[in-house]
Protein backbone atom coordinates (compact mmCIF):
# COMPACT_ATOMS: atom_id res chain seq x y z
CA UNK A 1 0.00 0.00 0.00
CA UNK A 2 1.32 3.46 -0.93
CA UNK A 3 0.52 6.78 0.79
CA UNK A 4 -2.23 7.80 -1.71
CA UNK A 5 -4.11 4.56 -1.19
CA UNK A 6 -3.68 4.98 2.56
CA UNK A 7 -5.14 8.52 2.41
CA UNK A 8 -8.24 7.35 0.57
CA UNK A 9 -8.84 4.71 3.23
CA UNK A 10 -8.26 7.22 6.03
CA UNK A 11 -10.78 9.75 4.62
CA UNK A 12 -13.44 7.06 4.37
CA UNK A 13 -13.03 5.89 7.96
CA UNK A 14 -11.88 9.03 9.84
CA UNK A 15 -14.60 10.74 11.88
CA UNK A 16 -13.23 14.25 11.21
CA UNK A 17 -10.40 16.16 9.46
CA UNK A 18 -8.26 16.31 12.61
CA UNK A 19 -8.41 12.53 13.02
CA UNK A 20 -7.63 12.10 9.34
CA UNK A 21 -4.48 14.22 9.65
CA UNK A 22 -3.36 12.26 12.73
CA UNK A 23 -3.90 8.94 10.95
CA UNK A 24 -2.16 10.33 7.84
CA UNK A 25 0.97 11.15 9.88
CA UNK A 26 0.88 7.71 11.50
CA UNK A 27 0.52 5.88 8.18
CA UNK A 28 3.29 7.96 6.60
CA UNK A 29 5.60 6.98 9.43
CA UNK A 30 4.64 3.29 9.12
CA UNK A 31 5.14 3.32 5.33
CA UNK A 32 8.47 5.14 5.67
CA UNK A 33 9.65 2.56 8.20
CA UNK A 34 8.48 -0.26 5.91
CA UNK A 35 10.28 1.23 2.90
CA UNK A 36 13.43 1.74 4.98
CA UNK A 37 13.26 -1.89 6.14
CA UNK A 38 12.86 -3.07 2.55
CA UNK A 39 15.81 -0.95 1.46
CA UNK A 40 17.92 -2.30 4.31
CA UNK A 41 16.95 -5.87 3.39
CA UNK A 42 17.89 -5.28 -0.25
CA UNK A 43 21.25 -3.90 0.85
CA UNK A 44 21.75 -6.97 3.04
CA UNK A 45 20.90 -9.27 0.16
CA UNK A 46 23.28 -7.41 -2.15
CA UNK A 47 26.07 -7.62 0.42
CA UNK A 48 25.88 -11.41 0.74
CA UNK A 49 25.00 -12.20 -2.88
CA UNK A 50 28.53 -13.36 -3.73
CA UNK A 51 28.34 -16.12 -1.11
CA UNK A 52 24.62 -16.86 -0.77
CA UNK A 53 21.97 -16.25 -3.41
CA UNK A 54 19.00 -17.42 -1.34
CA UNK A 55 17.56 -16.06 1.93
CA UNK A 56 14.87 -17.75 3.99
CA UNK A 57 13.48 -16.50 7.32
CA UNK A 58 11.39 -18.67 9.63
CA UNK A 59 9.58 -18.30 12.92
CA UNK A 60 11.28 -19.35 16.13
CA UNK A 61 9.11 -22.37 17.01
CA UNK A 62 11.02 -25.62 16.36
CA UNK A 63 8.26 -28.03 17.43
CA UNK A 64 6.62 -30.28 14.84
CA UNK A 65 5.89 -29.66 12.05
CA UNK A 66 8.76 -27.17 12.34
CA UNK A 67 9.28 -23.43 12.05
CA UNK A 68 7.04 -21.73 9.49
CA UNK A 69 8.56 -19.72 6.64
CA UNK A 70 7.75 -16.00 6.86
CA UNK A 71 10.01 -14.66 4.10
CA UNK A 72 12.00 -15.83 1.06
CA UNK A 73 13.79 -13.67 -1.48
CA UNK A 74 13.90 -13.91 -5.28
CA UNK A 75 17.10 -15.94 -5.04
CA UNK A 76 15.19 -18.65 -3.17
CA UNK A 77 12.54 -18.71 -5.91
CA UNK A 78 15.20 -19.10 -8.63
CA UNK A 79 17.12 -21.78 -6.71
CA UNK A 80 14.14 -23.95 -5.75
CA UNK A 81 11.47 -23.19 -8.36
CA UNK A 82 8.94 -22.34 -5.62
CA UNK A 83 7.15 -18.99 -5.65
CA UNK A 84 7.03 -16.95 -2.45
CA UNK A 85 3.32 -17.47 -2.01
CA UNK A 86 3.78 -21.25 -2.30
CA UNK A 87 6.15 -21.51 0.66
CA UNK A 88 5.22 -18.75 3.13
CA UNK A 89 3.40 -20.44 6.01
CA UNK A 90 4.99 -23.81 5.27
CA UNK A 91 8.18 -25.30 6.73
CA UNK A 92 11.57 -25.85 5.07
CA UNK A 93 10.73 -29.56 5.04
CA UNK A 94 9.18 -29.02 1.61
CA UNK A 95 12.80 -29.03 0.33
CA UNK A 96 13.68 -32.37 1.92
CA UNK A 97 13.58 -35.82 0.34
CA UNK A 98 15.05 -39.34 0.33
CA UNK A 99 18.71 -38.28 0.13
CA UNK A 100 18.50 -35.46 2.67
CA UNK A 101 20.94 -36.33 5.45
CA UNK A 102 18.99 -37.00 8.64
CA UNK A 103 22.11 -36.77 10.80
CA UNK A 104 22.86 -33.27 9.49
CA UNK A 105 19.27 -32.20 10.22
CA UNK A 106 19.50 -33.58 13.77
CA UNK A 107 22.69 -31.60 14.40
CA UNK A 108 21.00 -28.53 12.95
CA UNK A 109 18.04 -28.87 15.33
CA UNK A 110 20.34 -29.36 18.34
CA UNK A 111 22.22 -26.16 17.48
CA UNK A 112 19.03 -24.15 17.02
CA UNK A 113 17.57 -25.42 20.32
CA UNK A 114 20.72 -24.10 22.00
CA UNK A 115 20.31 -20.79 20.19
CA UNK A 116 23.52 -21.27 18.20
CA UNK A 117 24.32 -20.56 14.56
CA UNK A 118 24.76 -23.57 12.25
CA UNK A 119 26.68 -24.18 9.04
CA UNK A 120 25.97 -27.29 6.99
CA UNK A 121 25.05 -28.84 3.67
CA UNK A 122 22.89 -31.66 2.41
CA UNK A 123 20.81 -32.77 -0.57
CA UNK A 124 17.62 -30.75 -1.07
CA UNK A 125 14.92 -30.97 -3.73
CA UNK A 126 13.50 -28.34 -6.07
CA UNK A 127 9.80 -28.03 -6.88
CA UNK A 128 10.30 -30.19 -9.99
CA UNK A 129 11.86 -32.97 -7.87
CA UNK A 130 15.44 -32.46 -9.08
CA UNK A 131 18.23 -32.71 -6.52
CA UNK A 132 20.73 -30.03 -5.57
CA UNK A 133 23.29 -29.70 -2.77
CA UNK A 134 22.21 -26.88 -0.50
CA UNK A 135 24.74 -25.16 1.76
CA UNK A 136 23.18 -23.10 4.51
CA UNK A 137 24.41 -20.72 7.15
CA UNK A 138 21.67 -20.25 9.78
CA UNK A 139 21.71 -17.53 12.42
CA UNK A 140 19.28 -16.39 15.13
CA UNK A 141 17.57 -13.01 14.75
CA UNK A 142 17.05 -11.19 18.06
CA UNK A 143 14.97 -8.19 19.08
CA UNK A 144 16.33 -5.09 20.84
CA UNK A 145 16.19 -6.94 24.17
CA UNK A 146 18.34 -9.77 22.83
CA UNK A 147 15.46 -12.26 22.67
CA UNK A 148 15.56 -14.60 19.64
CA UNK A 149 12.48 -14.10 17.47
CA UNK A 150 13.32 -15.71 14.10
CA UNK A 151 15.89 -17.75 12.23
CA UNK A 152 17.52 -16.50 9.03
CA UNK A 153 19.04 -19.02 6.63
CA UNK A 154 21.51 -17.90 3.96
CA UNK A 155 21.59 -20.58 1.26
CA UNK A 156 23.78 -21.48 -1.68
CA UNK A 157 23.48 -24.16 -4.39
CA UNK A 158 26.93 -25.84 -4.39
CA UNK A 159 26.05 -28.78 -6.65
CA UNK A 160 28.44 -27.77 -9.44
CA UNK A 161 31.26 -26.99 -7.00
CA UNK A 162 30.88 -30.42 -5.40
CA UNK A 163 30.90 -32.07 -8.82
CA UNK A 164 34.14 -30.31 -9.75
CA UNK A 165 35.69 -31.12 -6.37
CA UNK A 166 34.79 -34.79 -6.73
CA UNK A 167 36.12 -34.82 -10.28
CA UNK A 168 39.44 -33.43 -9.03
CA UNK A 169 39.56 -35.99 -6.19
CA UNK A 170 38.79 -38.85 -8.58
CA UNK A 171 41.44 -37.62 -11.01
CA UNK A 172 44.00 -37.37 -8.24
CA UNK A 173 43.21 -40.89 -7.02
CA UNK A 174 43.53 -42.21 -10.57
CA UNK A 175 46.84 -40.41 -11.08
CA UNK A 176 48.14 -41.59 -7.69
CA UNK A 177 47.19 -45.17 -8.56
CA UNK A 178 48.78 -44.82 -11.99
CA UNK A 179 51.93 -43.32 -10.51
CA UNK A 180 52.25 -46.01 -7.85
CA UNK A 181 51.66 -48.75 -10.41
CA UNK A 182 54.19 -47.25 -12.79
CA UNK A 183 56.84 -47.22 -10.05
CA UNK A 184 56.36 -50.92 -9.32
CA UNK A 185 57.68 -53.78 -11.41
CA UNK A 186 54.77 -56.22 -11.69
CA UNK A 187 53.90 -59.46 -13.43
CA UNK A 188 51.04 -61.93 -12.98
CA UNK A 189 51.73 -65.67 -13.10
CA UNK A 190 49.19 -68.35 -14.05
CA UNK A 191 48.98 -71.82 -12.45
CA UNK A 192 51.10 -73.37 -15.22
CA UNK A 193 53.80 -70.71 -14.83
CA UNK A 194 52.67 -68.65 -17.84
CA UNK A 195 53.18 -64.89 -17.69
CA UNK A 196 49.64 -63.52 -17.97
CA UNK A 197 50.59 -59.86 -17.54
CA UNK A 198 53.74 -57.76 -17.25
CA UNK A 199 53.79 -54.00 -16.78
CA UNK A 200 56.07 -51.58 -18.59
CA UNK A 201 58.64 -51.59 -15.80
CA UNK A 202 59.09 -55.39 -15.98
CA UNK A 203 59.28 -55.31 -19.77
CA UNK A 204 62.06 -52.71 -19.58
CA UNK A 205 63.83 -54.72 -16.87
CA UNK A 206 63.88 -57.99 -18.84
CA UNK A 207 64.21 -56.71 -22.42
CA UNK A 208 61.48 -58.89 -23.96
CA UNK A 209 58.42 -57.49 -25.72
CA UNK A 210 54.98 -58.02 -24.21
CA UNK A 211 53.94 -60.42 -26.96
CA UNK A 212 57.08 -62.50 -26.42
CA UNK A 213 56.44 -62.79 -22.67
CA UNK A 214 52.88 -64.03 -23.25
CA UNK A 215 54.37 -67.14 -24.88
CA UNK A 216 56.89 -67.78 -22.10
CA UNK A 217 56.86 -69.38 -18.67
CA UNK A 218 58.27 -67.68 -15.61
CA UNK A 219 61.34 -69.93 -15.61
CA UNK A 220 62.03 -69.14 -19.27
CA UNK A 221 63.26 -65.66 -18.27
CA UNK A 222 65.87 -67.18 -15.94
CA UNK A 223 69.31 -68.74 -16.47
CA UNK A 224 68.84 -72.42 -17.33
CA UNK A 225 69.92 -74.02 -14.02
CA UNK A 226 68.09 -71.53 -11.84
CA UNK A 227 64.99 -71.76 -14.04
CA UNK A 228 64.97 -75.55 -13.74
CA UNK A 229 64.92 -75.33 -9.93
CA UNK A 230 62.03 -72.86 -10.00
CA UNK A 231 60.13 -75.02 -12.51
CA UNK A 232 60.44 -78.11 -10.28
CA UNK A 233 59.19 -76.24 -7.20
CA UNK A 234 56.51 -74.11 -8.87
CA UNK A 235 53.56 -76.52 -8.29
CA UNK A 236 54.45 -76.84 -4.61
CA UNK A 237 54.79 -73.09 -4.16
CA UNK A 238 51.52 -72.47 -6.02
CA UNK A 239 49.56 -74.80 -3.71
CA UNK A 240 50.77 -72.83 -0.66
CA UNK A 241 50.06 -69.49 -2.42
CA UNK A 242 53.78 -68.64 -2.25
CA UNK A 243 53.24 -67.90 1.47
CA UNK A 244 56.09 -69.99 2.89
CA UNK A 245 58.22 -66.86 3.13
CA UNK A 246 57.58 -63.10 2.82
CA UNK A 247 59.97 -62.57 -0.12
CA UNK A 248 61.67 -64.75 -2.70
CA UNK A 249 65.03 -64.26 -4.40
CA UNK A 250 65.24 -65.13 -8.10
CA UNK A 251 67.81 -64.64 -10.82
CA UNK A 252 66.26 -63.36 -14.05
CA UNK A 253 68.11 -63.15 -17.33
CA UNK A 254 67.84 -60.15 -19.62
CA UNK A 255 67.18 -60.93 -23.26
CA UNK A 256 70.72 -59.78 -23.94
CA UNK A 257 72.10 -62.40 -21.51
CA UNK A 258 72.81 -60.21 -18.45
CA UNK A 259 71.76 -61.85 -15.14
CA UNK A 260 69.52 -59.76 -12.85
CA UNK A 261 69.09 -60.62 -9.19
CA UNK A 262 65.60 -59.71 -7.97
CA UNK A 263 63.53 -59.87 -4.81
CA UNK A 264 59.86 -60.74 -5.27
CA UNK A 265 56.80 -60.33 -3.08
CA UNK A 266 54.09 -62.72 -4.30
CA UNK A 267 50.40 -62.61 -3.36
CA UNK A 268 47.42 -64.58 -4.74
CA UNK A 269 44.95 -62.49 -6.75
CA UNK A 270 41.48 -63.69 -7.72
CA UNK A 271 40.50 -62.38 -11.14
CA UNK A 272 37.11 -62.90 -12.79
CA UNK A 273 38.52 -65.53 -15.11
CA UNK A 274 41.23 -67.20 -13.01
CA UNK A 275 43.51 -67.04 -10.03
CA UNK A 276 46.96 -65.52 -10.61
CA UNK A 277 49.99 -64.77 -8.47
CA UNK A 278 50.63 -61.01 -8.43
CA UNK A 279 54.43 -60.71 -8.30
CA UNK A 280 56.07 -57.39 -7.39
CA UNK A 281 59.76 -57.41 -8.27
CA UNK A 282 62.56 -55.33 -6.77
CA UNK A 283 65.85 -55.14 -8.67
CA UNK A 284 68.47 -56.27 -6.13
CA UNK A 285 71.30 -55.99 -8.67
CA UNK A 286 70.49 -52.33 -9.25
CA UNK A 287 70.16 -51.73 -5.52
CA UNK A 288 73.61 -53.25 -4.93
CA UNK A 289 75.07 -51.16 -7.74
CA UNK A 290 73.61 -47.98 -6.24
CA UNK A 291 74.93 -48.85 -2.79
CA UNK A 292 78.35 -49.63 -4.23
CA UNK A 293 78.39 -46.31 -6.09
CA UNK A 294 77.37 -44.43 -2.94
CA UNK A 295 80.02 -46.25 -0.93
CA UNK A 296 82.68 -45.47 -3.51
CA UNK A 297 81.58 -41.84 -3.63
CA UNK A 298 81.81 -41.61 0.13
CA UNK A 299 85.27 -43.17 0.06
CA UNK A 300 86.35 -40.65 -2.57
CA UNK A 301 85.21 -37.77 -0.39
CA UNK A 302 86.91 -39.23 2.66
CA UNK A 303 90.12 -39.61 0.66
CA UNK A 304 89.86 -35.97 -0.45
CA UNK A 305 89.50 -34.78 3.12
CA UNK A 306 92.33 -36.98 4.34
CA UNK A 307 94.84 -35.98 1.67
CA UNK A 308 96.64 -32.70 1.19
CA UNK A 309 94.58 -29.74 0.06
CA UNK A 310 95.52 -26.10 -0.22
CA UNK A 311 93.34 -25.26 2.79
CA UNK A 312 90.42 -26.66 4.78
CA UNK A 313 87.55 -24.89 6.50
CA UNK A 314 84.52 -25.26 8.73
CA UNK A 315 81.45 -23.22 7.78
CA UNK A 316 77.94 -22.47 9.04
CA UNK A 317 75.17 -19.96 8.42
CA UNK A 318 74.45 -16.89 10.52
CA UNK A 319 71.02 -15.77 11.71
CA UNK A 320 70.43 -14.03 8.36
CA UNK A 321 71.16 -17.24 6.45
CA UNK A 322 74.51 -15.99 5.17
CA UNK A 323 77.57 -18.29 5.08
CA UNK A 324 80.39 -17.59 7.52
CA UNK A 325 83.69 -19.33 8.08
CA UNK A 326 83.89 -20.78 11.60
CA UNK A 327 87.52 -21.86 11.22
CA UNK A 328 90.18 -22.18 8.50
CA UNK A 329 93.46 -24.04 8.36
CA UNK A 330 96.67 -22.01 8.51
CA UNK A 331 97.29 -22.89 4.84
CA UNK A 332 94.92 -20.07 3.89
CA UNK A 333 97.70 -17.56 4.64
CA UNK A 334 100.21 -19.32 2.36
CA UNK A 335 97.66 -19.36 -0.47
CA UNK A 336 96.07 -15.90 -0.19
CA UNK A 337 98.23 -13.75 2.10
CA UNK A 338 95.25 -13.22 4.44
CA UNK A 339 95.51 -14.23 8.08
CA UNK A 340 93.05 -16.78 9.46
CA UNK A 341 91.35 -14.03 11.49
CA UNK A 342 90.83 -11.89 8.36
CA UNK A 343 88.97 -14.76 6.69
CA UNK A 344 86.70 -15.73 9.58
CA UNK A 345 82.98 -14.88 9.74
CA UNK A 346 80.69 -13.59 7.00
CA UNK A 347 82.99 -10.64 6.24
CA UNK A 348 85.85 -13.06 5.76
CA UNK A 349 83.77 -15.18 3.39
CA UNK A 350 82.90 -12.07 1.34
CA UNK A 351 86.54 -11.02 1.32
CA UNK A 352 87.74 -14.39 0.07
CA UNK A 353 85.08 -15.38 -2.53
CA UNK A 354 85.11 -13.57 -5.88
CA UNK A 355 82.06 -11.26 -6.03
CA UNK A 356 80.87 -12.74 -9.34
CA UNK A 357 80.93 -16.28 -7.89
CA UNK A 358 79.31 -15.63 -4.50
CA UNK A 359 75.76 -16.60 -5.50
CA UNK A 360 77.01 -19.83 -7.08
CA UNK A 361 79.13 -20.65 -4.02
CA UNK A 362 76.28 -19.84 -1.63
CA UNK A 363 73.84 -22.03 -3.57
CA UNK A 364 76.39 -24.85 -3.45
CA UNK A 365 76.73 -24.52 0.33
CA UNK A 366 72.95 -24.47 0.85
CA UNK A 367 72.65 -27.80 -0.97
CA UNK A 368 75.48 -29.23 1.11
CA UNK A 369 73.69 -28.07 4.29
CA UNK A 370 70.75 -30.31 3.29
CA UNK A 371 72.99 -33.34 3.73
CA UNK A 372 74.51 -33.70 0.25
CA UNK A 373 78.24 -34.01 -0.41
CA UNK A 374 79.20 -31.90 -3.43
CA UNK A 375 82.03 -30.20 -5.22
CA UNK A 376 82.16 -26.98 -7.24
CA UNK A 377 84.61 -24.74 -9.06
CA UNK A 378 84.78 -21.03 -8.29
CA UNK A 379 87.31 -18.25 -7.79
CA UNK A 380 88.81 -16.84 -4.62
CA UNK A 381 90.75 -13.56 -4.46
CA UNK A 382 94.09 -13.20 -2.66
CA UNK A 383 95.25 -10.15 -0.73
CA UNK A 384 96.81 -8.64 -3.86
CA UNK A 385 93.54 -8.96 -5.81
CA UNK A 386 94.68 -11.94 -7.88
CA UNK A 387 91.92 -14.37 -8.91
CA UNK A 388 92.61 -18.01 -8.00
CA UNK A 389 90.43 -20.77 -9.51
CA UNK A 390 89.75 -23.50 -6.95
CA UNK A 391 87.86 -26.76 -6.55
CA UNK A 392 85.81 -26.86 -3.33
CA UNK A 393 84.81 -30.28 -1.92
CA UNK A 394 82.25 -29.95 0.88
CA UNK A 395 80.11 -32.24 2.99
CA UNK A 396 77.61 -31.72 5.80
CA UNK A 397 78.88 -32.55 9.27
CA UNK A 398 75.76 -31.74 11.32
CA UNK A 399 72.49 -31.18 9.48
CA UNK A 400 70.87 -29.84 12.65
CA UNK A 401 73.25 -26.88 12.85
CA UNK A 402 74.12 -26.77 9.13
CA UNK A 403 77.83 -27.16 9.91
CA UNK A 404 79.86 -27.87 6.80
CA UNK A 405 83.39 -29.15 6.37
CA UNK A 406 85.26 -28.28 3.20
CA UNK A 407 88.58 -28.85 1.48
CA UNK A 408 89.75 -26.41 -1.20
CA UNK A 409 92.35 -27.26 -3.83
CA UNK A 410 93.89 -24.78 -6.23
CA UNK A 411 93.26 -25.66 -9.89
CA UNK A 412 96.62 -25.68 -11.62
CA UNK A 413 96.65 -23.50 -14.71
CA UNK A 414 98.54 -24.12 -17.90
CA UNK A 415 100.86 -21.46 -19.31
CA UNK A 416 98.18 -20.47 -21.85
CA UNK A 417 95.53 -20.10 -19.14
CA UNK A 418 97.85 -18.10 -16.93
Amino acid sequence: MDILEAMRTIRVHAKDQSSAETLKDLFEKIIDERDAARKELKLLEAAIRNDYESILITELDLDDPGPKIVYVNEGFEKMTGYKKEEVVGKTPRILQGPKTDRETLDRLKESLIEGKAFFGQTVNYRKDGSEFINQWDIHPLADKDGKITHWVSYQHDITERKRVEQSLVDSKIEMDDFYETSKRTVLDLAEDGSIRFANKSFIELIGYEKEELKKMKFWDVMPEKHGQIVKERFDELWKENFQSQPDYRFILQHKGGLPIQVEANIQPLELKTEKVMRTEVSNVSLRKKVLKTLYQRNQDFNRIFNTKSDFKYGLGFNENGEPEFRWLSDDITNLTGYSVRECEGYDGWLRLIHEDDREKAKSHLKKVSEGRSMCIEYRIVDKNGKELPVMDYAKSVDVQTFDIKGAVALIKQTADEA
